[in-house]
């Protein structure tokens, strides 16, 4: 029998470049797609949050469909779980941000709205192909606590590289020096993103191993009823469910409201290409702290105090405009790296939620548990995508036109600095209130399981 590699560097560099791939397409859709349908093909800003609405619904509950797969058929003949179907979904993925980004402004009104929805729809449902399997991936590649949370550092690591260092170079692109829209830019963009998707997908399947195999019992079918009620009983499933809504609006509300906000209220666009890039300081500072601190006093805690002091920030900029851009953004910028810890602890905490229901009901469980997670996700990405273009139509927002007036640009900037507020109170609410895993209880847990484990093996 060959000799399975520990785990080690290798695994994690994998999962660097795991979340790398899903971030160069997701993060740019994200980012500029309701940009680029505002802007360049003229769409209304009311129409789009009806669409994100649909789309993202549709795909909140497909993601439990797809991401139950793994579970029910094991495909390929390598004895992986979930590496087969990333290879099946990440070329459809990469394709996705071209239709995205296509220029239809030519075509007809009617062509340019079946199209839009046509072409979100399909990214939707390719980025799930992809993300289900490499999110469950954690699970599998490891079972030792602290090698999963340093799986989930390493993806927060991913998304982060592709922030800072491809998202926030687009406006360089897609906005001329005057603040002007560059249609072509949007598809030039895609075309490089996706190839670099594809590569990093690559990279993954070729440095993460799946060690963790859970075995075939004879005649048992999978059973996913069972699951979903299982996770009403999963308390610490649900306050991360909870927190998470609250994470997404932060992260899709503030990067499709983000162009809005400087290009309307401060008329700098091109000064979105420094919000990624000023927070480099910060990730160095939190990339090794982080782990030490959630190491003494918990990721739990962490969690918490990170996310009140961003909630103090975000109300004080919320009640006080700012009309400085550069000073704007250095508060800004101070003010939401309380989500750093967030967005490094929380697949740590999602592993933990998922080992809680094999702690509680003896079966495992991974893709569906994993899929029903990203539920959240999606709601909260639904809630963002749409309430921040609903706002902009309600606020007056015009597509189309050069500059929005003063009164709407204030609006915006309201709007902007609110989102960041109503993250916090719900991550606090998850985690403080819902979330009842403490370091007593989750050393507890997993003795128990390692005791099962063991036990299993020598059965076997």
């Amino acid at each position: 029998m060959k000799e399975i590699r520990k785990f080690g560097i290798r695994d994690q560099i994998g999962y660097v470049c795991g979340d790398m791939a899903g971030s160069f397409v997701n993060l740019y859709v994200d980012a500029f797609f309701l940009t680029f349908c505002t802007y360049v093909l003229g769409i209304k800003a009311a129409w789009m949050g009806s669409m994100f609405l649909f789309a993202r619904l549709w795909d909140a509950f497909n993601d439990p469909m797809i991401g139950s797969f793994p579970d029910r058929w094991q495909i390929g003949k390598s004895g992986d779980k979930f590496k087969p179907y990333i290879k099946i979904a990440m070329i459809p993925l990469a394709i996705s941000g071209l239709l995205c980004f296509a220029d239809v402004s030519s075509w007809g009104s009617l062509a340019k709205h079946v199209w839009v929805v046509f072409a979100y729809i399909v990214y939707g449902m390719s980025y799930t192909g992809t993300s289900m399997p490499f999110g469950s991936m954690a699970s599998v590649v490891t079972n030792d606590p602290i090698e999963r949370t340093k799986l989930s550092r390493a993806r927060s690591i991913g998304g982060t590289i592709v922030g800072i260092g491809a998202i926030s170079l687009v406006p360089q692109f897609v906005f001329n020096k005057a603040g002007e829209v560059v249609p072509s830019g949007f598809f030039k963009v895609a075309v490089v993103f996706g190839i670099l998707s594809m590569i990093c997908y690559c990279l993954l399947l070729h440095f993460t191993t799946e060690r963790v195999r859970q075995p075939k019992v004879e005649g048992e079918k999978f059973n996913y009823g069972k699951v979903l009620k299982s996770v009403f009983k999963n308390r610490p499933m649900l306050g991360v469910m909870l927190a998470t809504v609250g994470s997404l609006l932060f992260i899709t509300g503030n990067s499709q409201l983000g162009s809005y906000l400087y290009k309307e209220f401060y008329h700098a666009p091109q000064v979105l290409t420094l919000v990624s890039l000023i927070s480099i300081p910060i990730m160095l500072v939190f990339f090794p702290l982080i782990p030490k601190l959630s190491q003494k006093y918990g990721k739990r805690n962490v969690i918490l105090v990170c996310s009140g002091y961003n909630l103090v920030i975000s109300l004080i900029l919320f009640m006080m405009p700012i009309q400085n851009v550069y000073l704007f953004l250095v508060i800004n910028t101070l003010a939401t790296s309380g989500q750093t810890a967030f967005t490094m602890l929380i697949w740590a905490f999602v592993t933990d939620c998922i080992d809680y229901h094999e702690y509680q009901t003896g079966e495992r469980s991974d893709g569906s548990l994993y899929s029903i997670y990203t539920f959240s996700r999606k709601i909260g990405s639904t809630l963002a995508s749409t309430i921040a273009s609903f706002s902009l139509g309600a606020i007056g927002y015009i597509s189309g036109i050069e500059a929005q007036t003063a009164a709407v640009a204030g609006h915006i900037r309201s709007l902007c600095t609110f989102i960041p507020v109503a993250t916090c109170v719900l991550e606090l609410l998850g985690i403080g209130l819902v979330y009842n895993l403490t370091n007593k209880k989750t050393t507890e847990m997993y003795a128990v399981l390692k005791k099962r484990r063991d036990e299993g093996e020598n059965q076997a």
